[in-house]
Formats: C-alpha cells, sequence, structure tokens
C-alpha cells in the first residue's frame, strides 16, 4: 500500500533525534527506582532497630516487676502474705524433721553403753604384736647405734612397769580372774617390770642385744571383756631345719588369768597388760644369718590359725644379727 504524503514528509533526523531522549529516561527511570529501593531498605532498618529497642525495654520492665511489682506489691512473684505462709510451712516442716532426728538419736544413745562398745565381734580373738616395733630386726652387736633405737623403745614401753608405780596396784589371786562387778573404777593388778627377769633392761640396759641375744617383748591386744578360758601362753618357733633356743619370761610365757577381764580405758584407766618377753639365745652359727620368727598365743580357746589375718593370735618377724 503507497505510503501517505505526511509520513513522506518526515525528517528521519527527527527520529534519530528522539531515540536518545527515550533512552534517558529509561536511565531515570532505573536511578528512581534505585533510590525508592534503598529508601524501603533505610526504613525496614529503622523499624528493626525501633521494635528491637522496644523488646529490650519490655524485657527489663518485666525483670523489674518480676523482682518487685509496685502495682501489686508481689516481691519475686509472691505478696507479703504468700511469703509469710511458705515460710511458716517450711519453719513447722524442718521443725518437726529436726525433732525426729533428736528423738531418733536420744533413742538410740539410751541403747549405747560408753564404757562397752556394743557390738564387738570382729575383735572377738585378740591380735599379737611385738616391741621394738618392726617386722625386720636387723642390727651389728658391735655398733650401738644400730640397736639403740630397738633398746630405746623396750625401755620407754617398760617405763608404766617399774616396780615402784606397780606397788601402787593391787595383789590378785594368781590364776582366777579379777572380776569387779559395779565398781566405778576398777582396781588393777600388779605386773612388776622385775617380773621379765634379764629382759627387764634392769641388769642389763641392752636387753641383750649387745651381746647378741636380744630379748622381744610380746603382747596381746586389749579386748574389754575378754576372758580367754584355759591356760593362755605364748609359744614362739624359728621357722628352720633345727630348733632356736629360746628363754621366756615370766616362765613359760604365761598370760595368768588375773589380768582379765580389761574394763576399758574409762573404767580401767590405770590397767597395764601382761607381758612376755622372749630372749633368743642365738649363737655364732646363728649371726649373719636371717631368722624367721613366729610367736602364737597358745592353750585357750582364742584363735591363732586364721589366715586371712596374720595377726589374729600370732605374729611373725625376722631378725638378723651380725658381728
Amino acid at each position: 500500500m503507497p505510503s501517505s504524503p505526511q509520513d513522506q514528509n518526515k525528517d528521519p533526523k527527527q527520529e534519530t533525534e528522539q531515540e536518545p531522549e527515550n533512552q534517558e529516561q529509561k536511565d531515570g527511570r532505573k536511578e528512581e527506582t534505585k533510590e525508592e529501593a534503598k529508601a524501603e531498605e533505610n526504613k525496614n532498618d529503622e523499624m528493626k532497630q525501633k521494635k528491637k529497642k522496644e523488646r529490650k525495654e519490655e524485657k527489663e520492665e518485666t525483670w523489674k516487676d518480676f523482682i518487685y511489682n509496685p502495682a501489686t506489691g508481689e516481691f519475686l512473684g509472691r505478696t507479703a502474705s504468700s511469703w509469710g505462709l511458705i515460710l511458716l510451712f517450711y519453719l513447722i516442716f524442718y521443725g518437726f524433721l529436726a525433732g525426729m532426728f533428736s528423738l531418733t538419736m536420744w533413742v538410740m544413745l539410751q541403747t549405747l553403753d560408753e564404757n562397752v562398745p556394743r557390738h564387738q565381734d570382729r575383735v572377738a580373738n585378740p591380735g599379737l604384736v611385738i616391741r621394738p616395733i618392726a617386722a625386720e630386726i636387723s642390727f651389728n652387736r658391735s655398733n650401738a647405734n644400730e640397736y639403740n633405737l630397738y633398746i630405746q623403745q623396750l625401755h620407754e614401753l617398760l617405763q608404766q612397769y617399774n616396780d615402784s608405780i606397780q606397788e601402787r596396784n593391787d595383789l590378785c589371786m594368781v590364776g582366777e580372774y579379777t572380776e569387779q562387778g559395779n565398781e566405778r573404777v576398777k582396781k588393777v593388778c600388779q605386773f612388776k617390770r622385775s617380773t621379765l627377769g634379764q629382759c627387764s633392761g634392769l641388769p642389763d640396759t641392752s636387753f641383750g642385744y649387745a651381746e647378741g641375744k636380744p630379748c622381744i617383748i610380746v603382747k596381746m591386744n586389749r579386748v574389754i571383756g575378754l576372758k580367754p578360758q584355759g591356760d593362755p601362753y605364748i609359744n614362739c618357733t624359728a621357722k628352720r631345719d633345727s630348733p632356736l633356743q629360746m628363754q621366756y619370761f615370766p616362765f613359760d610365757g604365761r598370760l595368768d588369768k588375773m589380768f582379765f577381764p580389761y574394763y576399758g580405758k574409762n573404767l580401767h584407766p590405770d590397767y597395764v597388760q601382761p607381758l612376755v618377753a622372749v630372749k633368743l639365745l642365738l649363737t655364732k652359727d646363728d649371726f649373719n644369718i636371717e631368722q624367721v620368727v613366729e610367736c602364737k598365743l597358745e592353750g585357750s580357746d582364742l584363735r591363732n590359725d586364721d589366715d586371712r589375718d596374720k595377726f589374729q593370735g600370732r605374729v611373725t618377724f625376722r631378725i638378723k644379727v651380725s658381728e
């Protein structure tokens, strides 16, 4: 179709001038859109910050109200009357518990004796111990410095057995139990130091250590109320092929019945337990050789063969004397 005269009269120059104007409009619109988006973003940030600030203020107000709310008069979520009632409840509750505990303790204490343990089944069979305190005794008989500690321990043990002190105690019936009924303070039977003869430290202050024939003192642990049956005595043997010569003080290592029963520290404060001294008569052939010696409580109903307890009714020690 042929174009109209108006179309033919249009200037192509004008068309080229209009195109740059349309591009500028597009760029302007883009810049406006960016500014609007940026303004919207800033507005959103301001809204978020405002909300955060409001939440923070709400939290502060909530904590303040929890600690003390002036509107309701509540402190930590409770009114004064509520606090009073709950404190009264716990006061009565814990007071009742304390009363029950005190009553229970009082009833239990009424069943106990301050002088005698209620249960002493585990110590029904006493153990034996030796002095000087050493599982292995080793010394050179020519060097006093090596055995001074041993003889010092023996002297300290026998101080309370000095004859001058023991003469204040009672002469008791030999071979009979010293039962004393309801006396408030129990009497003490004499056990004089001189009874130990050559092992008393009186005729020989070195207890035989200087000559290489040392004394070992054996004693039985105290057990309240113990009354051993039979005729108890201490018997020591050396674990070797040939017997080792020994001498006992008192004679035959007897533990006389008159020293039993023991009534405890409160009723029997000055009590001294019987001792048995064993003098090892070592010869030159026995020097420089370790001797293993076992002492047992014999002649009574007390046990001395429990493998679970090596000290129940017996005691073992090693001794080596060198020249």
